[in-house]
């Protein structure tokens, strides 16, 4: 990775928003501790609603950095809070804000890299990029689009075109912060770099593939966003099909953004466009209490599905994704179950081995397979070998991953952020549930979710089995 030293102008739209609070102040604050920002930089904020002054700003900014980073470094924190600024803009007014662009460009010198970052609703995004291209904000702009990327298939159609009559598509970067993260890139690392793996890693030998991504967390203020996406268009339609997409890919042949993106949109080409009833949304008792949620809301906070990807290496493997909110434990676990062995030394209905891949900052990878237990009897029992990549490398720290992707924008490279054409496509796969919508059925916070998506895997889901 080599980062530009460009100058460069960071222009945040929901810069006071919960996502720049928790996450992209942050993610900029370890890329300054560490040395990975250009010399020359300014971020500028924007949204409706002013905080007052730029130092007011300063102090929101403070304070979020001190609820999100540990140690927090007092000179690193305010070389960055000097450099940031704020101006008011909406779709219909940029004005000043344009005119603050071009004033603070013009102070960090020639060649200046713009980057803009659309953390809005879906719903308010083309107004924003038709107001960057009236103000002439766009050009030779590198544009990063928060997910959910639209609402459904139309309107994604609607906002891939108002995005491509501003900007090129070489110059816009889909965040979705999953194929940022470590462990992901990771499970493309341990599958094509060690041939253990690689001929296991098909119909022949893998029975079944799980995405499981509780949250124990319910709303925590996000009452608003939820009642106008759900969990499908928040996290089945980006994060799980993504992390699907990556376990399912063939090899690119190459790490470079043409071949891993022509491999993954290979992938959801072959993916078979949902069955609703293959497809089970619950919502767990309270959500109609949350703050700005509707008392009769049927909005889904949680989903549980069966997908299929057609072609020669997984047909007939069911890849299972699970993820909902106020659940039993937080966890990322991608799972993929094998085969019983075709040998009857031991018997048959044997437990069925599985490769476990704990998608946390610090990957951790484990096998669920039986040896011989110890003494006379010729008797098996479970064991389990495990890598922990941070114990085996300490001295390497782990990117988060928007500090990653954001490196990767700086750098203009394309390999981990969805291309329009993936974007279609996943919409064409959800869309069938969207328009047959099964009814969400209730469960009880601190639960596994609702019973019959308990039923929907045949051997039972990984998390949640034995109380694990």
């Amino acid at each position: 990775m080599t980062t530009t030293d460009r100058p460069c102008v960071f222009l945040l739209f929901g810069a006071r928003g919960d996502l720049a609070a928790r996450k992209l102040f942050p993610g900029l604050y370890r890329l300054a501790a560490a040395g990975r920002l250009p010399t020359s930089y300014a971020v500028i904020g924007s949204g409706r609603h002013s905080p007052g002054s730029d130092d007011d700003f300063r102090s929101e900014v403070l304070d979020g950095l001190r609820e999100s980073v540990d140690d927090l470094d007092d000179a690193v924190a305010r070389d960055l809070l000097d450099r940031l600024s704020f101006v008011t803009s909406d779709a219909d007014d940029g004005a000043d804000l344009a005119a603050r662009v071009r004033e603070v460009e013009g102070e960090l010198g020639d060649d200046v890299l713009r980057l803009v970052y659309l953390s809005v609703p879906p719903t308010a995004m083309s107004g924003m990029v038709a107001m960057l291209g009236r103000e002439r904000l766009a050009e030779g702009a590198r544009l990063v689009v928060e997910k959910p990327f639209g609402l459904d298939l139309a309107s994604s159609a609607e906002l891939d075109r108002d995005v491509h009559a501003v900007f090129e598509e070489d110059q816009v970067f889909r965040i979705d912060h999953f194929l940022g993260k470590e462990a992901v890139q990771n499970l493309l690392a341990l599958r094509f770099a060690n041939a253990l793996f690689e001929p296991a890693w098909d119909r022949r030998s893998i029975v079944s593939v799980q995405v499981d991504v509780p949250e124990t967390l319910a709303m925590e203020g996000r009452g608003s966003f939820y009642e106008s996406t759900g969990a499908l268009r928040d996290m089945v339609s980006t994060h799980l099909f993504q992390i699907l997409g990556a376990v399912a890919l063939e090899d690119p042949g190459e790490w470079t953004a043409q071949a891993v993106r022509r491999a993954r949109a290979a992938v959801f080409d072959d993916v078979r466009p949902l069955d609703p009833s293959r497809v089970v949304l619950g919502q767990y008792d309270g959500y109609r209490d949350e703050d700005d949620v509707d008392e009769e809301s049927d909005v889904e906070t949680f989903v549980a599905l069966e997908a299929w990807v057609d072609n020669e290496r997984w047909r007939g493997v069911p890849f299972h994704l699970r993820t909902g909110k106020a659940m039993a434990e937080t966890r990322r676990t991608v799972t993929l179950r094998f085969r019983e062995p075709d040998s009857t030394v031991f018997g048959t209905a044997l437990a069925p081995d599985e490769l476990v891949l704990e998608l946390t900052d610090e990957a951790r990878v484990q096998v669920d397979l039986l040896g011989k237990r110890p003494g006379p009897e010729m008797d098996l029992a479970p064991a389990t070998m495990r890598l922990d990549l941070g114990e085996e490398l300490p001295d390497d720290e782990p990117l988060e991953a928007y500090e990653r992707l954001l490196l990767d924008v700086l750098d203009g490279d394309h390999t981990l952020f969805a291309h329009a054409d993936e974007v279609r496509r996943l919409w064409e796969v959800c869309q069938p549930v969207l328009d047959d919508r099964p009814d969400p059925e209730p469960y009880d916070q601190g639960s596994w979710g609702p019973p019959s998506a308990l039923r929907l895997v045949d051997g039972g889901w990984r998390l949640g089995r034995d109380g694990r």
